[in-house]
């Protein structure tokens, strides 16, 4: 089918650019393989999104999800493979073998987690490794957990974790916290948490399911072993933007490259928001605000090209 423009993502991002499109009356399909994105997985008690002194990622995510669903769009629950750019045409084909045609796209893919790549981290993976707090922590009800990761995602994974496991060991690659000063209180007073610094993680191994967890300390070289039932990685994040390589630029890290005023790619016509660009600041709120910017822009670009045909 012909739309005006795709919208390529179903977390902050990619819900307001629908929001705004729909609210142009632009004929608009999002294409997204689950609603939420990172706000989803990963975020358990939002405290910094304006509005709301304190709501669960599930509960802002639900909001948002219900206020695009008023709107005059089309949804489709699928995952884009490829995008193609045919004359003045964008063709982006998804993983159930559809292909949809646009004149703009706005890519809103958002980011996966990113894995640490040490030995029993796959084949462990749903016996005990997880990169989901919100999905798994009900699992590890009475027992004992490590989290990879000292930055704040590592220590609001632990405060989660602290509602059902009964010990929480945070391990640390370097010699000092990254997380901010509230969530290392807030993790401390659960009593239950342990933050071991200098701490590179080496493997994973278990029977069917996930035993022990082993680190080396970097400062001493020595190799421990930790007796955990279960491993929550949190060393951030990868853009999942592999499906519109060759299409547009990209940064160090696989970040879209953006006009900062537009969010427009090196391609007219392909705009990215939210965690897939390189924008800093990788908040809720700058990423509703990258997803307005991308729908306004886009909508802006489709009325240029319109009037040149006339």
């Amino acid at each position: 089918m012909n739309y005006e423009l795709i919208i390529i993502g179903g977390g902050p991002a990619g819900i307001t650019a629908g929001i705004y499109a729909a609210r142009q009356k632009i004929k608009t399909l999002l294409i997204t393989k689950d609603f939420g994105g990172q706000l989803g997985r990963k975020a358990v008690a939002i405290e910094n999104y304006t509005g709301f002194e304190k709501i669960s990622g599930s509960d802002l995510i639900k909001k948002f999800t219900e206020h695009l669903k008023k709107q005059a769009i089309e949804i489709k629950i699928d995952e884009v493979k490829k995008i193609e750019k045919v004359g003045d045409d964008f063709l982006v084909n998804t993983k159930n073998k559809d292909t949809f045609k646009a004149k703009a796209v706005i890519v809103a893919s958002g980011a996966d987690p990113r894995p640490l790549e040490i030995p029993g981290e796959k084949e462990f993976l749903g016996r005990g490794v997880s990169y989901c707090t919100t999905c798994d922590a009900p699992l590890f009800a009475n027992k004992t957990v490590a989290v990879i990761g000292g930055g704040n995602a590592g220590f609001e994974a632990a405060i989660a974790l602290a509602q059902w496991a009964k010990k929480i060991y945070i391990l640390e690659y370097s010699d000092k916290i990254a997380a901010d000063l509230e969530n290392q209180e807030r993790a401390q007073q659960t009593g239950k948490v342990e933050v071991i610094l200098n701490a590179q993680a080496k493997n994973i191994k278990g029977g069917k399911m996930v035993e022990t967890l082993t680190y080396q300390n970097r400062q001493t070289q020595e190799e421990i072993n930790l007796a955990v039932d279960g491993v929550f990685i949190e060393i951030g994040t990868q853009p999942a933007t592999s499906f519109v390589k060759g299409l547009v630029e990209f940064n160090e890290k696989d970040e879209i490259k953006v006009d900062p005023f537009s969010g427009e790619t090196s391609t007219p016509g392909l705009f990215a928001a939210g965690d897939a660009d390189n924008v800093p600041y990788k908040q809720i709120v700058v990423a509703v605000g990258e997803g307005a910017k991308a729908a306004l822009s886009a909508v802006n670009y489709l009325r240029k090209i319109s009037s040149k045909k006339i």
